[in-house]
């Protein structure tokens, strides 16, 4: 048989299913466990079936890989993502033509670069102390006298708690400070029901006529009409401010039209649905206790202790410092993601270990799932961030840790959310001691909705232990990493640099780091080498680069030594 007859099979179809419906019921009532099934029934790729749509699963890094990398013109994420279309609305992001869609995405990207990177730290910081402290802080809750604030002590849901938090924290450094500080709860309220608008039985039908699919579209007209208010009241009085908002304000296609307000308020909303669901979704499991065992559970509590120790100000160069923080933070990105599966449709017939996906299915990968594999994971279940510390590093095997996708399509707010967890959680350690209220095993993950949270509410008692961390930008907020790096630099022979340019999304911290070896084409939205063999003066801005790309996309090698970096966002 030759190679392309045998690419010619069908993946294997898993097991039960009822008629006209497919697997669509055991889908809505808990979408991992299906598909943990199709992994353990069919391994590598299988086909379970929602309605009349075929969906082909592939599990494994290799797999992940073959998804993640294949061009837009075979796997589409628009033929897969009706779901988004009433909430980021008609003609923009996954419902646009690829041409447009890729300028759509292109205009946010100024927004989300390293240099923009490190002045939110102190927007996270400012909005936890509003929350935590009232006051001015946190914004108006419509009085125009700021929040109340909380007690010095007290009991709270964290799951509420997180989600107003990482809506307010998004909207001030997209939608900019006098958005944010003349608005009331109402935003919350919106975002919060266009949220929950995604639900799983909308991947089958988002036209289905269910109570969260008529408060989507409620949500979705009401902001429209807020951000209209902002953009006429800037044409007025001429005022701009350094913001997301005003980039796509000025922004223009390449037949030199400006964008509507519907596809501002769509690009935005999609910039937003990258961020605060992955900062809303780690935070509660911590809360939750996720750690099954009382020497896991001492560990947490000493890692706690490290993170809180000796702070008094917070900046986005102190962040990068605290490597430690990584692990535990990576830990709970995976235990579980908080994205249950990433979908494209096939365009052409795909091919894939021997088998064959043909054009109009379509194709997933699931994160959660990922995240459970013994072999890539050894004791998945366990909360032990030692897993991510050299010796070990089970994250470095290519596309095995994939909490925010891979390759071409990874999530481009990854850095942004990466670090608004790590800020809101530093801060919030330094200040403040939290005790479960409900026995840890009591919560479950509610796979019914877009983000993996714990089922809530996630009731915490809380006691005030300092009088708020303070948010800095100093000049080492703007400049290099390199210090951090140093010690782990040992010249062992000339230094070669190379990128992967299918990975790389244009984040710039390269730039930041090693301005003579990289440079970033705000065109293309990629980084130009300008350096592949640079002198032993750039190792170490050359390794801070590595160290922290958000998407792995740098990597270094020397005469003696091959290593691939560790991205801390």
């Amino acid at each position: 048989m030759s190679d392309r007859s045998a690419a010619r099979r069908a993946p294997s179809k898993v097991s039960g299913g009822l008629p006209l419906l497919g697997h669509a019921v055991e889908f809505g009532r808990n979408s991992v466990a299906l598909m943990q099934r199709v992994h353990r029934e069919c391994g590598e790729l299988g086909e379970f079936r929602l309605l009349n749509k075929k969906i082909v699963l592939m599990t494994g890094p290799a797999a992940h890989e073959a998804f993640c990398r294949a061009p837009d013109e075979q796997l589409s994420q628009k033929e897969a993502y009706e779901i988004m279309t009433p909430v980021f609305g008609p003609g923009v992001v996954f419902d646009a033509p690829l041409d447009r869609l890729r300028e759509q995405l292109g205009f946010l990207m100024p927004a989300l670069r390293d240099r923009n990177m490190r002045s939110y730290t102190s927007v996270f910081v400012e909005e936890v102390n509003g929350m935590m402290y009232g006051g001015n802080n946190g914004g108006n809750n419509g009085d125009g006298q700021g929040r109340p604030g909380l007690d010095a002590e007290g009991e709270l849901d964290l799951l509420a708690f997180f989600a107003e938090l990482t809506t307010y924290t998004s909207s001030h450094c997209l939608l900019g400070r006098k958005f944010r500080h003349e608005m009331n709860e109402e935003f919350a309220r919106v975002y919060a029901d266009l949220e929950g608008g995604v639900t799983p039985i909308g991947y089958i039908n988002p036209s289905i006529p269910i109570p969260a699919h008529r408060r989507r579209d409620r949500a979705r007209v009401r902001l429209v009409e807020m951000i209209t208010d902002i953009i006429d009241d800037r044409s007025v009085t001429g005022d701009s401010a350094d913001d997301a908002l005003q980039v796509l304000i000025e922004a223009r296609y390449s037949d030199g039209s400006s964008l509507t307000a519907d596809e501002i308020t769509g690009i935005l909303t999609s910039a937003m649905f990258a961020a605060p669901p992955t900062g809303a979704g780690p935070p509660p499991w911590w809360g939750a206790g996720l750690r099954p065992t009382p020497p896991v559970r001492a560990r947490g509590r000493a890692k706690t202790d490290e993170i809180r120790a000796g702070w008094d100000a917070l900046g986005s160069q102190s962040l990068r410092e605290r490597p430690g923080r990584e692990t535990a933070l990576r830990e709970f990105l995976g235990l579980p993601p908080p994205l249950v599966i990433l979908l494209r449709g096939v365009i052409h017939d795909f091919d894939y270990g021997g088998y064959t996906v043909p054009a109009g299915s379509q194709v997933a990968i699931s994160p959660v799932v990922a995240g459970l594999l013994e072999e890539s994971f050894p004791g998945p279940l366990s909360f032990d961030p030692s897993r991510y510390l050299p010796g070990r590093e089970e994250h470095e095997k290519p596309f095995a840790w994939i909490p925010f996708g891979g390759g071409r399509h990874r999530c481009a707010g990854s850095a942004f959310a990466f670090m608004q967890i790590k800020a809101i959680m530093t801060s919030l350690l330094a200040n403040f001691e939290f005790r479960l209220v409900d026995a840890p095993d009591s919560y479950k993950a509610d796979y019914t909705k877009m983000v993996v949270q714990p089922a809530g509410p996630v009731r915490v008692r809380y006691r005030r232990r300092g009088q708020g961390i303070r948010p800095t930008r100093t000049s080492s907020d703007t400049g290099s990493t390199r210090a951090g790096v140093a010690a782990d630099v040992q010249p062992t022979g000339p230094l070669r640099v190379s990128v992967d340019l299918d990975l790389c999304q244009g984040h710039g911290v390269c730039e930041s780091e090693a301005p003579e070896v990289f440079r970033v084409d705000t065109a293309s939205n990629k980084v130009v080498l300008l350096d592949p063999q640079p002198p032993d003066n750039q190792r170490q801005g050359v390794a801070a680069a590595a160290a922290n790309c958000p998407t792995r996309a740098i990597r270094t090698a020397d005469s003696n030594k091959k290593t691939a970096s560790d991205p801390l966002p």
